[in-house]
């Protein structure tokens, strides 16, 4: 890989507002980040956050996993979660900062990815431009529960990540983040910690409900769509992230994703 590749990002710092309680059982939050990107700072509330990106993409981390959503997804982060965001460009989004009471316990007690619709996306769009203390007896009102309600259904996408919890795994999981070219195989990233290649394979499924194998995959498409949303061509950044040919990359995308990787993020 190129230094060029491996250099951090200068990302601006952004601040989180710092709220003791909300106007409103759902609270809008409208940002437009930099071309250069930008991040929050580790940070948690005690409400969940729904973020979507109108535009550009968005990474969110916690101490356990990773999660990505471009213009087609939402992230939601429960309370008490701590987590910080990240784009690594241009991008406008909107966060809705919800009472964890109004959605049910099953899924929403754990960060998941959301495949969003085009309805939950418009009254998203609309309840932005609501004032922060609506009328709790209008149509408002009644705009902000079919909102929630349509978010409730929604279905949890395949573009996050568990982190394992074994410090060993953090360290090959890491390696392979940050390394989305390593070619060496498990047996070999097993050695680097001491554990045998059964062992990490083993360990991987137990932690992260993934195969090592599919966890790997899946973290190289995740830097995948990080890049192509930078705008890196597809030939670059399949060389990046570890494949052995343009096509090898475009099949696997499609296969994970079922379109090309310019389809997905409408730059074909």
């Amino acid at each position: 890989m190129s230094k060029q590749a491996n250099k951090a990002p200068n990302r601006q710092l952004r601040h989180v507002p710092t709220l003791t309680e909300l106007p409103r059982p759902v609270y809008a939050r409208v940002e437009n980040w930099q071309q250069s990107g930008s991040q929050t700072h580790w940070h948690t509330h005690n409400w969940g956050q729904w973020s979507y990106a109108v535009e550009g993409m968005l990474i969110v981390h916690t101490r356990e996993g990773h999660y990505v959503a471009p213009p087609q997804f939402a992230i939601w982060i429960p309370a008490g979660v701590e987590h910080k965001v990240i784009s690594n460009g241009a991008a406008q989004m909107r966060s809705l900062y919800i009472e964890t009471s109004l959605l049910p316990d099953t899924p929403w007690t754990k960060p998941r990815v959301c495949s969003i619709t085009p309805l939950v996306r418009e009254l998203t769009l609309q309840f932005c431009t609501l004032a922060a203390n609506y009328d709790k007896d209008s149509a408002d009102s009644r705009l902000v529960q079919v909102l929630v309600d349509q978010i409730a259904c929604l279905p949890t996408s395949s573009t996050q990540l568990t982190m394992p919890g074994d410090k060993r795994l953090t360290t090959i999981a890491e390696m392979l983040l940050h390394h989305p070219d390593e070619q060496r195989d498990i047996e070999q990233l097993g050695e680097i910690v001491g554990l045998s290649g059964r062992s990490v394979s083993r360990l991987f499924k137990q932690q992260t409900g993934l195969t090592f194998q599919q966890w790997r995959q899946r973290a190289r498409l995740l830097e995948a769509l990080n890049r192509l949303e930078s705008g890196k061509p597809v030939t670059s950044v399949s060389i990046e992230c570890g494949y052995d040919s343009v096509s090898a990359f475009v099949s696997i995308f499609k296969k994970q994703f079922g379109v090309t990787p310019g389809k997905y993020l409408r730059k074909e």
